[in-house]
Protein backbone atom coordinates (compact mmCIF):
# COMPACT_ATOMS: atom_id res chain seq x y z
CA UNK A 1 0.00 0.00 0.00
CA UNK A 2 1.57 3.25 -1.14
CA UNK A 3 1.79 6.11 1.34
CA UNK A 4 0.43 9.51 0.34
CA UNK A 5 2.73 12.45 1.08
CA UNK A 6 0.90 15.59 2.10
CA UNK A 7 2.25 18.65 0.31
CA UNK A 8 3.22 21.53 2.59
CA UNK A 9 2.40 24.92 1.09
CA UNK A 10 4.23 27.91 2.53
CA UNK A 11 2.32 31.20 2.73
CA UNK A 12 3.25 33.74 0.08
CA UNK A 13 1.79 36.83 1.78
CA UNK A 14 1.85 38.22 5.30
CA UNK A 15 -1.94 37.96 5.55
CA UNK A 16 -1.81 34.25 4.75
CA UNK A 17 0.96 33.78 7.30
CA UNK A 18 -1.09 35.50 10.01
CA UNK A 19 -4.13 33.36 9.13
CA UNK A 20 -2.08 30.16 9.48
CA UNK A 21 -0.65 31.36 12.80
CA UNK A 22 -4.19 31.86 14.13
CA UNK A 23 -5.17 28.32 13.13
CA UNK A 24 -1.96 26.68 14.34
CA UNK A 25 -2.03 24.58 17.54
CA UNK A 26 -1.52 26.52 20.78
CA UNK A 27 -1.08 25.74 24.46
CA UNK A 28 -4.10 27.97 25.20
CA UNK A 29 -6.68 27.56 22.46
CA UNK A 30 -8.63 30.44 20.95
CA UNK A 31 -12.21 31.23 21.88
CA UNK A 32 -14.45 28.64 20.23
CA UNK A 33 -16.46 29.79 17.23
CA UNK A 34 -19.94 28.37 16.54
CA UNK A 35 -21.62 27.83 13.16
CA UNK A 36 -25.37 28.38 12.83
CA UNK A 37 -26.60 26.32 9.86
CA UNK A 38 -30.09 26.26 8.35
CA UNK A 39 -31.28 23.00 6.85
CA UNK A 40 -33.05 22.45 3.56
CA UNK A 41 -36.44 23.08 5.16
CA UNK A 42 -36.94 25.15 8.31
CA UNK A 43 -39.98 26.46 10.10
CA UNK A 44 -40.50 30.02 11.31
CA UNK A 45 -39.82 28.89 14.88
CA UNK A 46 -36.46 27.30 14.03
CA UNK A 47 -35.41 30.33 11.98
CA UNK A 48 -36.13 32.65 14.92
CA UNK A 49 -34.40 30.31 17.41
CA UNK A 50 -31.23 30.24 15.29
CA UNK A 51 -31.32 34.01 14.90
CA UNK A 52 -31.68 34.76 18.63
CA UNK A 53 -29.13 32.18 19.78
CA UNK A 54 -26.76 33.67 17.23
CA UNK A 55 -27.21 37.07 18.91
CA UNK A 56 -26.32 35.53 22.29
CA UNK A 57 -23.21 33.86 20.87
CA UNK A 58 -21.83 36.87 18.96
CA UNK A 59 -19.07 37.84 18.22
CA UNK A 60 -17.75 34.23 18.27
CA UNK A 61 -20.38 33.03 15.80
CA UNK A 62 -20.89 32.53 12.07
CA UNK A 63 -24.34 32.30 10.51
CA UNK A 64 -25.06 30.68 7.15
CA UNK A 65 -27.75 32.59 5.27
CA UNK A 66 -28.21 29.98 2.57
CA UNK A 67 -29.99 26.69 3.16
CA UNK A 68 -27.86 23.55 3.33
CA UNK A 69 -29.43 20.17 2.62
CA UNK A 70 -27.71 17.78 5.02
CA UNK A 71 -28.41 15.19 7.70
CA UNK A 72 -25.80 15.39 10.47
CA UNK A 73 -26.60 11.97 11.97
CA UNK A 74 -26.22 10.25 8.59
CA UNK A 75 -23.33 12.14 7.01
CA UNK A 76 -20.97 14.53 8.83
CA UNK A 77 -18.70 15.33 5.87
CA UNK A 78 -20.39 18.67 5.13
CA UNK A 79 -20.16 19.86 8.71
CA UNK A 80 -16.50 18.82 8.94
CA UNK A 81 -15.79 20.69 5.69
CA UNK A 82 -17.48 23.86 6.99
CA UNK A 83 -15.60 23.50 10.27
CA UNK A 84 -12.20 23.35 8.57
CA UNK A 85 -13.05 26.18 6.20
CA UNK A 86 -14.29 28.55 8.96
CA UNK A 87 -11.96 27.29 11.74
CA UNK A 88 -14.87 26.58 14.09
CA UNK A 89 -15.40 23.76 16.58
CA UNK A 90 -19.11 24.19 17.48
CA UNK A 91 -22.26 24.04 15.37
CA UNK A 92 -26.03 24.36 15.69
CA UNK A 93 -28.09 22.89 12.86
CA UNK A 94 -31.79 23.66 12.51
CA UNK A 95 -34.35 21.81 10.40
CA UNK A 96 -38.05 20.96 10.26
CA UNK A 97 -39.84 17.88 8.97
CA UNK A 98 -43.01 15.93 9.59
CA UNK A 99 -41.10 13.18 11.41
CA UNK A 100 -38.98 15.56 13.51
CA UNK A 101 -40.67 18.98 13.74
CA UNK A 102 -38.69 22.00 15.00
CA UNK A 103 -35.44 20.07 15.21
CA UNK A 104 -32.06 21.32 16.50
CA UNK A 105 -28.75 19.44 16.38
CA UNK A 106 -26.14 20.77 18.79
CA UNK A 107 -22.60 19.47 18.40
CA UNK A 108 -18.88 20.06 18.73
CA UNK A 109 -15.81 18.92 16.81
CA UNK A 110 -12.31 17.78 17.72
CA UNK A 111 -9.56 18.22 15.15
CA UNK A 112 -12.32 19.08 12.62
CA UNK A 113 -14.08 15.74 13.21
CA UNK A 114 -17.47 15.44 14.91
CA UNK A 115 -17.03 14.56 18.58
CA UNK A 116 -20.51 14.88 20.19
CA UNK A 117 -23.98 15.52 18.78
CA UNK A 118 -27.30 15.88 20.58
CA UNK A 119 -30.62 16.23 18.77
CA UNK A 120 -33.13 18.48 20.54
CA UNK A 121 -36.75 19.18 19.72
CA UNK A 122 -38.22 22.63 20.41
CA UNK A 123 -41.46 22.00 22.29
CA UNK A 124 -42.14 25.59 23.35
CA UNK A 125 -40.45 28.86 22.36
CA UNK A 126 -40.81 32.47 23.47
CA UNK A 127 -38.91 35.10 21.55
CA UNK A 128 -37.01 38.12 22.87
CA UNK A 129 -39.75 40.29 21.40
CA UNK A 130 -42.22 38.82 23.90
CA UNK A 131 -40.23 40.40 26.76
CA UNK A 132 -40.45 44.21 26.50
CA UNK A 133 -37.35 44.86 28.62
CA UNK A 134 -33.89 46.27 28.04
CA UNK A 135 -31.50 43.71 26.56
CA UNK A 136 -27.85 43.01 27.29
CA UNK A 137 -24.86 44.23 25.27
CA UNK A 138 -23.28 42.03 22.61
CA UNK A 139 -20.44 39.84 23.81
CA UNK A 140 -21.48 39.80 27.48
CA UNK A 141 -20.08 36.75 29.28
CA UNK A 142 -23.02 34.82 30.81
CA UNK A 143 -23.25 33.11 34.17
CA UNK A 144 -24.40 29.51 33.55
CA UNK A 145 -26.70 27.85 36.09
CA UNK A 146 -27.65 24.15 35.87
CA UNK A 147 -30.48 22.66 37.93
CA UNK A 148 -31.76 19.10 38.04
CA UNK A 149 -30.46 15.72 39.18
CA UNK A 150 -30.23 14.48 35.58
CA UNK A 151 -27.21 16.72 34.92
CA UNK A 152 -25.32 14.82 37.64
CA UNK A 153 -26.68 11.28 37.38
CA UNK A 154 -27.50 10.58 33.71
CA UNK A 155 -24.54 10.05 31.33
CA UNK A 156 -26.21 11.71 28.32
CA UNK A 157 -27.28 14.75 30.36
CA UNK A 158 -23.78 15.08 31.83
CA UNK A 159 -22.33 15.20 28.31
CA UNK A 160 -25.08 17.62 27.27
CA UNK A 161 -24.13 19.86 30.19
CA UNK A 162 -20.51 19.85 29.04
CA UNK A 163 -21.63 20.67 25.50
CA UNK A 164 -23.79 23.60 26.67
CA UNK A 165 -20.90 24.98 28.73
CA UNK A 166 -18.63 24.82 25.69
CA UNK A 167 -21.26 26.55 23.56
CA UNK A 168 -22.26 29.43 25.84
CA UNK A 169 -19.18 29.98 28.03
CA UNK A 170 -18.07 33.08 26.14
CA UNK A 171 -14.66 34.71 26.40
CA UNK A 172 -12.20 33.38 28.98
CA UNK A 173 -11.77 35.68 31.96
CA UNK A 174 -9.46 35.33 34.95
CA UNK A 175 -11.30 37.91 37.06
CA UNK A 176 -14.90 39.13 36.85
CA UNK A 177 -16.09 42.24 38.64
CA UNK A 178 -19.53 42.39 40.25
CA UNK A 179 -20.89 44.88 37.70
CA UNK A 180 -19.71 42.52 34.93
CA UNK A 181 -22.30 39.87 35.88
CA UNK A 182 -25.12 41.13 33.67
CA UNK A 183 -26.43 37.96 32.02
CA UNK A 184 -27.60 34.64 33.49
CA UNK A 185 -28.50 31.52 31.48
CA UNK A 186 -30.43 28.90 33.42
CA UNK A 187 -30.76 25.28 32.27
CA UNK A 188 -33.25 23.10 34.15
CA UNK A 189 -33.62 19.34 33.55
CA UNK A 190 -37.05 18.10 34.62
CA UNK A 191 -39.39 15.37 33.35
CA UNK A 192 -37.13 14.48 30.42
CA UNK A 193 -37.00 18.07 29.16
CA UNK A 194 -34.41 20.83 29.32
CA UNK A 195 -35.75 24.32 29.96
CA UNK A 196 -33.59 27.27 28.91
CA UNK A 197 -34.23 30.74 30.34
CA UNK A 198 -32.29 33.98 29.96
CA UNK A 199 -32.17 36.71 32.62
CA UNK A 200 -30.64 40.15 33.00
CA UNK A 201 -29.04 40.96 36.36
CA UNK A 202 -30.08 44.24 38.00
CA UNK A 203 -28.02 45.58 40.93
CA UNK A 204 -30.07 47.88 43.14
CA UNK A 205 -29.43 49.78 46.35
CA UNK A 206 -29.82 47.78 49.55
CA UNK A 207 -28.59 50.19 52.24
CA UNK A 208 -25.36 48.23 52.64
CA UNK A 209 -22.17 47.69 50.69
CA UNK A 210 -23.55 44.57 48.97
CA UNK A 211 -26.24 45.49 46.40
CA UNK A 212 -29.61 43.80 46.12
CA UNK A 213 -29.79 41.48 43.10
CA UNK A 214 -32.89 41.16 40.92
CA UNK A 215 -33.36 39.00 37.82
CA UNK A 216 -35.46 40.14 34.87
CA UNK A 217 -36.31 37.64 32.13
CA UNK A 218 -35.27 38.96 28.71
CA UNK A 219 -35.63 35.86 26.51
CA UNK A 220 -35.34 33.70 24.60
CA UNK A 221 -37.08 30.92 26.56
CA UNK A 222 -37.09 27.36 25.21
CA UNK A 223 -38.43 23.98 26.28
CA UNK A 224 -36.32 21.26 24.67
CA UNK A 225 -36.66 17.49 24.56
CA UNK A 226 -33.73 15.16 23.91
CA UNK A 227 -34.39 13.00 20.85
CA UNK A 228 -31.16 11.37 19.61
CA UNK A 229 -27.56 11.45 20.75
CA UNK A 230 -24.25 10.49 19.22
CA UNK A 231 -21.54 10.76 21.85
CA UNK A 232 -17.83 10.09 21.59
CA UNK A 233 -16.31 7.07 23.29
CA UNK A 234 -14.59 7.51 26.64
CA UNK A 235 -11.14 7.07 25.08
CA UNK A 236 -11.74 9.65 22.36
CA UNK A 237 -13.34 12.06 24.84
CA UNK A 238 -10.35 11.69 27.17
CA UNK A 239 -7.99 12.33 24.26
CA UNK A 240 -9.91 15.48 23.28
CA UNK A 241 -9.71 16.81 26.85
CA UNK A 242 -6.01 16.02 27.26
CA UNK A 243 -3.77 18.98 28.04
CA UNK A 244 -0.10 19.21 26.98
CA UNK A 245 2.55 18.96 29.67
CA UNK A 246 3.95 22.38 28.79
CA UNK A 247 0.63 23.99 29.62
CA UNK A 248 0.49 22.53 33.13
CA UNK A 249 2.04 24.74 35.82
CA UNK A 250 5.07 23.30 37.58
CA UNK A 251 4.76 22.56 41.26
CA UNK A 252 6.82 24.96 43.36
CA UNK A 253 8.24 23.68 46.60
CA UNK A 254 6.86 25.19 49.85
CA UNK A 255 4.29 27.29 47.94
CA UNK A 256 0.55 26.71 48.34
CA UNK A 257 -2.63 28.41 47.18
CA UNK A 258 -5.59 28.87 49.50
CA UNK A 259 -9.29 28.69 48.61
CA UNK A 260 -9.40 32.35 47.54
CA UNK A 261 -6.44 32.03 45.17
CA UNK A 262 -3.91 33.81 47.40
CA UNK A 263 -0.38 32.44 47.19
CA UNK A 264 1.18 31.41 50.49
CA UNK A 265 4.83 30.36 50.85
CA UNK A 266 7.16 29.09 53.56
CA UNK A 267 10.72 30.41 53.69
CA UNK A 268 13.47 28.65 55.68
CA UNK A 269 16.27 30.92 56.97
CA UNK A 270 19.19 30.68 59.38
CA UNK A 271 19.02 32.30 62.80
CA UNK A 272 19.96 35.95 62.47
CA UNK A 273 22.24 38.00 64.71
CA UNK A 274 20.31 41.24 65.18
CA UNK A 275 23.40 43.02 66.52
CA UNK A 276 24.89 42.84 63.05
CA UNK A 277 21.67 43.83 61.32
CA UNK A 278 22.12 46.83 59.05
CA UNK A 279 19.59 49.52 59.87
CA UNK A 280 19.02 53.05 58.74
CA UNK A 281 21.76 55.37 59.98
CA UNK A 282 20.23 57.89 62.40
CA UNK A 283 21.80 59.93 65.16
CA UNK A 284 19.37 58.60 67.75
CA UNK A 285 20.16 54.99 66.91
CA UNK A 286 23.90 55.43 66.60
CA UNK A 287 25.92 53.31 69.01
CA UNK A 288 28.52 55.30 70.94
CA UNK A 289 31.78 53.86 72.24
CA UNK A 290 32.32 54.25 76.07
CA UNK A 291 34.36 57.39 76.92
CA UNK A 292 37.58 57.50 79.03
CA UNK A 293 35.72 58.97 82.03
CA UNK A 294 33.27 56.08 82.10
CA UNK A 295 36.15 53.56 81.92
CA UNK A 296 38.02 55.24 84.82
CA UNK A 297 34.83 55.36 86.92
CA UNK A 298 34.14 51.71 86.29
CA UNK A 299 37.73 50.73 87.27
CA UNK A 300 37.52 52.81 90.48
CA UNK A 301 34.30 51.08 91.61
CA UNK A 302 35.82 47.66 90.98
CA UNK A 303 38.94 48.50 93.04
CA UNK A 304 36.92 49.90 95.98
CA UNK A 305 34.90 46.68 96.46
CA UNK A 306 36.33 44.48 99.37
CA UNK A 307 37.56 41.03 98.49
CA UNK A 308 36.98 37.82 100.53
CA UNK A 309 40.54 37.81 102.03
CA UNK A 310 40.25 41.41 103.30
CA UNK A 311 36.93 40.72 104.99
Amino acid sequence: MATVMQRIVKPKTQAAKRALDVRSPKLEENDKVAMFIKGGHTSETITQVLKELYLLKKPNAITFKRKNIMRPFDDQSSIEFFSQKNDSSLFLFGSHSKKRPNNLVLGRLYDHHVLDMVELGVVHFRSMQDFPTEKIAMGTKPCLVFEGEAFEQDHEHRRLKSLLIDFFRGVKANNVRLQGLEHVLQFTAIDGKVMVMSYKVLLKKSGSRTPRVELTEIGPALDLEVRRTRLASDDLYKKACKKPKKGKPRKVKNVKTDVFGAKMGRVHMERQDFSKLQTRKMKGLKRQAPSNKENAKKAKTESSEPTAEES
